[in-house]
């Protein structure tokens, strides 16, 4: 596969810093602020000890236990002591013009693996920390790169917060991720796919989405038929308005996805009504106080509602850090400006940031930890791994490897995607034994290539060749892949249609369709076969955020107007409408019918001249026949001889013309159900003639579906 299929990612704007105001967290009454400092003093004042320690076992970061917190941090090179600053309070630490000094009873205890550990009783979940590294670097304070969440104000001059893991009370005890083969995947960006003020008014111009606000498209997404959500990432990363590939706090969710507490009180609304309707009980405003609980609300009612959550996640490099120096780029390191002896990264550049040091063992499990933390704390149900051609470049085979079979002995029903640009994708699908790095599935282009060129040649009009024998190859499993299922296929994506991408930039299938009238007979038409085509297709199948509704425009990740989703096109637009009741009716058609998720397929009928492909989908030793015909003709064919597998009565399941200004009033079809005869035709054994409507896709079945 060509460099070209490789993501662009632009560079964002450093975060805004956000005044701490000490005065907000004084009392009036003198005597009483007096008494809280004394009582914050007297339970945090408590030495670092090392009880409750055992350096091989004791897991990074801050972690409950007992009646305090074990801290462990990796510092094996600059740092000539570690001390662990505690407060209770968000504004006790402000390294610009702190006063604080180390002293040896906050000093942790240098291991012969060179962590650093310390138990400190009386820490409590909500404790703000940071490390205090003394050595040559002018800056000595650091946030913890294992840290669960980060304090909202300030970044990046912010505290880190312990957080308790066991806090949050899941409800998707009965959930379970559905078969890889039967994944219908949704991509979106947290910041940019929907967000309403009380009025129901669109306010993505004002501000980013949040995760609470995906909690009101939920009923959407499940009327959809899509199973699974794949939001782009979700850590900390510098700037409001980002991709979210520039991440620079691993373990912490994204603070402008988060809803501050005072901003609370209507999401709770929200979330307990969804929590009702699943027979649970209501959560209080405690239960989503901060970002690592609000995303796990996501979580657990997307469950709840048979939503699967596959994280996308960033190991090839990490975040520009530009005026970030108590961050992990700078942690534990002397930079005189001219040598990069950055203890988690190489020198070598990637997409604004750098990459990760594959060849340290600690790096490695740095990120492997990271991956098993939303496995185990967030309850995800697999990753979708940025441009692991990057990794692999750079050394890091052999950590893929450990990666994938880690995550694979945590919980096996998650799924692991790779984005992998190479000439021979299976290398990352194939097992440990096979040399291979033991993903489940990758990226794969085929579909996206084939369909994407055949409507773009059938937009040139009438007479125009479409190159229907390169979508027949698209539809088999790739060479080397064990499954049809290990290909997850796409027409849009969030790197291909970004607004921002200069380099392989690809319009909307809807603008593709008719480049000079997007909502046309043509562009809507032709939109229908494409994603006709990917929701029959053997694979995965993948969405992007619009795409259900005939969305035209590019996107971007920051709030241009000419550049967010349309929502209200839904009750203004009526192709929208018809559109996204066209891709309900598709998804729900695939979930009906396993032939559409099982591997065999057979394309017996190509025709470039009538521009119709035929293709017979079933299951091995089962049968459940489905038959798939796709017409790019912009006449109907009104009596069209086509092969059929058995003899007998078939059930048209599915037509998508009758999805134009629905229900078309001019519908052409066969009215239900066809007759097959025993006449031999396209090497099947019999045969039928057929309605084929112009620029459609029928299907056709020998039972009604589950």
């Amino acid at each position: 596969m060509s460099h070209a299929d490789s993501e662009s990612k632009s560079k964002s704007k450093t975060k805004v810093k956000t005044k701490r105001t000490a005065a907000r967290h004084k009392t009036a009454d003198p005597g009483l602020s007096a008494l809280l400092e004394r009582m914050h003093s007297e339970r945090l004042s408590l030495p670092v000890t090392q009880e409750h320690i055992t350096p091989a076992t004791t897991p990074m970061g801050a972690n409950l236990i007992a009646d305090g917190a074990t801290f462990r941090v990796w510092a094996p090179n600059e740092a000539v002591d570690v001390y662990i600053r505690l407060s209770d309070r968000p504004d006790a630490i402000n390294a610009a013009g702190d006063t604080w000094q180390p002293t040896p009873d906050r000093k942790l205890l240098r291991n012969s693996d060179n962590t650093w550990t310390g138990f400190v009783p009386g820490v409590k979940d909500g404790d703000y920390y940071r490390f205090y590294i003394a050595g040559r670097g002018a800056q000595p304070y650091k946030r913890d790169p294992y840290a669960r969440e980060l304090e909202f104000y300030g970044y990046p001059d912010c505290d880190c917060i312990v957080r308790d893991a066991s806090s949050y009370p899941w409800h998707d005890q009965d959930y379970h991720t559905p078969a890889f083969n039967d994944l219908i995947i949704y991509q979106f960006h947290v910041g940019r796919f929907y967000a309403v003020n009380a009025n129901n008014q669109d306010v993505r111009q004002q501000r980013e989405g949040k995760f609470l606000d995906i909690l009101e498209r939920l009923p959407y997404l499940t009327q959809l038929g899509i199973n699974a959500i794949e939001p782009l990432p979700i850590v900390e990363f510098q700037g409001p308005y980002s991709l979210g590939y520039n991440g620079t706090d691993m373990f912490s969710p994204e603070m402008d996805y988060a809803v501050q507490a005072k901003d609370l009180a209507p999401y709770l609304n929200i979330v307990n009504k969804l929590l009702t309707e699943r027979g649970c009980e209501p959560l209080t405003l405690t239960h989503l106080l901060g970002q690592v609980n609000q995303l796990k609300v996501l979580i657990d009612i997307c469950h709840l509602y048979g939503l699967a959550v596959i994280l996308d996640v960033v190991y090839n490099h990490a975040g520009g850090f530009n005026g970030d120096d108590q961050s992990i780029y700078f942690f534990d390191r002397a930079f005189d400006g001219n040598n990069n002896d950055s203890l988690y990264f190489t020198d070598q550049g990637h997409a604004g940031g750098l990459v990760f040091a594959y060849w340290k063992n600690e790096v490695r499990q740095f990120l492997i930890d990271n991956a098993s933390f939303f496995i185990d704390e967030y309850h995800v149900d697999g990753f979708r791994y940025d441009q692991v051609t990057v990794i692999d470049d750079h050394g890091g085979w052999h950590f893929l490897r450990d990666l994938t079979a880690t995550l694979k002995y945590l919980k096996p029903q998650a799924i692991n995607i790779a984005e992998y640009w190479r000439d021979d994708p299976s290398w990352a699908l194939r097992d440990r034994q096979q040399g291979g790095a033991g993903f489940d599935a990758v990226w794969y282009p085929g579909i996206r290539q084939s369909v994407r060129s055949a409507i773009a040649q059938a937009a040139q009009g009438a007479t125009a060749r479409v190159d229907l024998n390169s979508v027949r190859d698209s539809l088999y499993r790739p060479y080397d892949f064990a499954a049809a299922w290990q290909a997850v296929q796409y027409l849009e994506n969030h790197d291909r249609q970004r607004l921002e991408n200069d380099n392989d930039r690809e319009p909307r299938i809807a603008a593709l369709a008719d480049t000079s009238d997007n909502r046309s007979w043509y562009a809507r038409s032709r939109a229908r076969v494409a994603n006709g085509l990917l929701l029959t297709a053997p694979g995965i199948p993948m969405l992007f955020m619009g795409q259900e509704f005939l969305e035209d425009k590019y996107w971007s990740d920051s709030p241009d107007p000419n550049a967010l989703i349309w929502w209200d096109g839904l009750h203004q637009d009526q192709a929208m409408a018809d559109h996204l009741r066209f891709m309900q009716d598709l998804t729900h058609l695939r979930s009906r019918h396993p032939a559409l998720r099982a591997d065999p397929i057979h394309v017996f009928h190509v025709h470039e001249d009538n521009r119709i492909i035929a293709f017979h989908r079933w299951l091995e030793s089962v049968g459940r026949d489905v038959i798939v015909i796709v017409s790019l003709n912009e006449a109907t064919h009104w009596n069209y001889q086509l092969g059929f597998p058995c003899r007998g009565r078939w059930l048209e399941v599915f037509n998508s013309d009758y999805y134009d200004h629905m229900p078309n009033p001019q519908l052409a079809g066969n009215h239900g159900s066809i007759e097959t005869q025993d006449m031999p035709l396209h090497g099947l054994p019999c045969s039928a003639n057929i309605v084929i409507p112009a620029n459609a896709i029928l299907v056709f079945a020998r039972d009604s579906g589950d």
